[in-house]
């Protein structure tokens, strides 16, 4: 079978392919995870849970949390949780992913869960972040475009990725996370503090506040990127223009969430 092309904008991101960088903060990500997967088994979808084994724990006891009965869901088959290293095994190739292989294998996962789901299917995946986490960016980008040639196969299922990328930190750049922006179609927003931390940080560092500054971060966005929230686009405009207060003005945004939080 001949290899996919690869997509070059976002427009060939499947329409509900959302990604969210979560940094290190593993509560946030079972948080906004948990909330994900609660709403879909409420609406009678089967949920596809591909984590490393600690994040699948945390993400069950929110669901518990949430009263959203994860344990029954699992026994009926509607909350399928797998391991993101071992299915990474097997579509691995020297170092990178094979479409062939890579089809057989999460292609057949969604077709068994789609058989029994005739509400709608979602799935979670972080097998990107794995890779990502080991330096292996490429890698991970290929594993994104096949997630989308294969979910423009399968009708009715939505994608929800994480990386393990701190928004306020040095890998947050233009030139580091713009191919993951080019294959999804929605950045989740880190949290809700975050757009008035970075407006408060602007205001001490330089003086302005970052909604004076929004009408021409909007107009340089990127059209051939993910749907950004206000905070991470002008985190990545002002990595790209202000360079020399960059991390003066994300690290006092780093202290406000944490006094936020």
């Amino acid at each position: 079978m001949t290899e996919p092309a690869s997509p070059d904008v976002h427009e060939d991101a499947h329409p509900d392919h959302l990604v969210l960088m979560y940094g290190c903060d593993a509560p946030a990500l079972a948080g906004r995870v948990g909330d994900y997967l609660a709403e879909g088994l409420g609406r009678g979808e089967t949920a596809i849970v591909i984590a490393v084994r600690a994040h699948g724990d945390a993400f069950v006891e929110q669901l518990r949390t949430l009263h959203a009965e994860p344990q029954a869901a699992i026994t009926a088959k509607r909350l399928v949780i797998l391991d993101a290293d071992e299915l990474l095994s097997r579509f691995m190739v020297d170092g990178q992913p094979d479409w062939i292989l890579f089809e057989q294998t999460i292609g057949t996962v969604l077709t068994a869960a789609r058989a029994s789901s005739p509400a709608g299917l979602r799935a979670y995946g972080e097998m990107v972040g794995v890779l990502w986490e080991a330096g292996r960016f490429t890698a991970a980008i290929r594993v994104e475009e096949f997630w989308n040639t294969l979910l423009a196969m399968h009708s009715g299922v939505k994608l929800f990725c994480a990386y393990p990328v701190d928004v306020c930190g040095d890998a947050f750049t233009t030139a580091g996370v713009g191919a993951v922006l080019r294959t999804h179609t929605r950045l989740l927003p880190f949290g809700p503090s975050l757009e008035a931390a970075l407006e408060q940080a602007m205001i001490d560092v330089l003086g302005t506040p970052a909604s004076s500054l929004q009408g021409t971060v909007d107009r340089e966005s990127h059209p051939a990127w993910a749907a950004m929230p206000r905070a991470e686009s002008m985190i990545l405009w002002v990595r790209d223009n202000l360079p020399a207060h960059a991390d003066a003005i994300l690290a006092r945004a780093r202290e406000y969430t944490k006094l936020a939080a």
